[in-house]
């Protein structure tokens, strides 16, 4: 292994006219490095939001989701990055409204919601977007919804010294296997602490969310309510047109995947008992969704037909101002394996 490598290149006409460099690690629940690209281990980037579904562990085992009556399309939408559209907004608010908590407990900032259709809808109406209309809305209602569980300050959940955001740092070092003292910490683009690993590092989490075998019985019940809710409600995890749906949606029941901001990408298999990291070093987004499709290619788990579904993803297709077809954006990668 070595520095960040070539992982996706965009191409114009006949040159290579932009490319951009990353790692990927593929691990199994023992930490042990399958394949990867890169250099994967030493390699550091902040987990951003491919951290929810370990940041929604400590809201399963605190109880709060029985205790609540919090259904599992609920758990899914507690680790989202959703879109805004109408149904992730309404089951955010059915989350507030179970815990006995209003909008007004939110403080995950505001921003207009990404689903387009939605958006214009909202600006043509001259609505202002609101704390529940956040990508980020989902897990904050969770971490409200263990501050109450708890008894916890409501008005501080946001703060790295909060007993909620010391439960999720926890629950990170946990699946993660690193310290808490070993974990950066810095703010996410939601207000709440965010945390600096290994790409490698982030692979053995995912391994253990789709293979908590070998983790404590109460982590790997809330492994198993976790992943199942995600791959039981796609749609609430990200939205229409969105690749964790997708990928969900055309593999059901047979990949759980999230993203994160600055192009972090994570996923696990749960037949394989592995788990999948990458970092555009970047942060160029527009480079995700082809890498993920060439490491799923690559990974000898599914066959031409299964990813038949997702082939648009191998390449995005460049057009220019007229629809002329100028170039392409594709993987360009090949795993070494272990």
């Amino acid at each position: 292994m070595g520095n960040s490598v070539e992982l996706v290149q965009l191409r114009r006409g006949p040159m290579i006219e932009s490319m951009h460099l990353g790692d990927i690690a593929v691990v199994n629940a023992k930490g042990e490095l399958l394949a990867w690209a890169g250099d994967p281990r030493e390699k550091k980037a902040f987990w951003r939001s491919s951290a929810k579904p370990f940041q929604a562990m400590p809201v399963v085992e605190s109880g709060a989701i029985d205790h609540f009556g919090l259904e599992e399309r609920e758990l899914a939408q507690m680790c989202a990055s959703h879109s805004g559209e109408d149904i992730h907004v309404s089951t955010v608010r059915g989350i507030l409204s179970k815990i006995g908590l209003d909008e007004s407990y939110l403080q995950c900032g505001t921003h207009y919601p990404s689903h387009p259709e939605t958006q214009a809808r909202m600006r043509a109406a001259g609505e202002t977007p609101i704390e529940v209309h956040c990508n980020c809305s989902g897990k904050h209602s969770g971490m409200l919804a263990l501050g109450q569980m708890i008894g916890a300050d409501l008005a501080t959940y946001t703060e790295l010294q909060h007993p909620v955001q010391q439960r999720d740092l926890e629950s990170v070092a946990a699946f993660t296997g690193v310290t808490k003292e070993e974990i950066a910490i810095g703010v996410d683009g939601c207000g709440v602490p965010v945390h600096g690993l290994s790409i490698y590092a982030m692979a053995v989490a995912w391994a253990r969310l789709v293979d908590p075998s070998g983790m404590p019985e109460e982590k790997a019940a809330a492994a198993k309510r976790v992943r199942e809710a995600m791959m039981h409600y796609p749609y609430l995890v990200a939205g229409g047109g969105r690749l964790c749906t997708q990928l969900m949606e055309a593999l059901p029941g047979r990949i759980v995947a999230k993203s994160g901001a600055d192009a972090v990408y994570c996923f696990g298999l749960p037949e394989k008992g592995w788990g999948v990291a990458m970092k555009i070093a970047d942060g160029g987004s527009r480079a995700i969704a082809p890498a993920v499709y060439r490491a799923l290619s690559q990974l000898g788990h599914f066959s031409d037909e299964e990813l038949q579904p997702l082939a648009s993803l191998e390449q995005t297709i460049l057009k220019n101002h007229r629809q002329d077809v100028v170039g392409n954006i594709q993987g360009v990668f090949d795993l070494q394996w272990a």
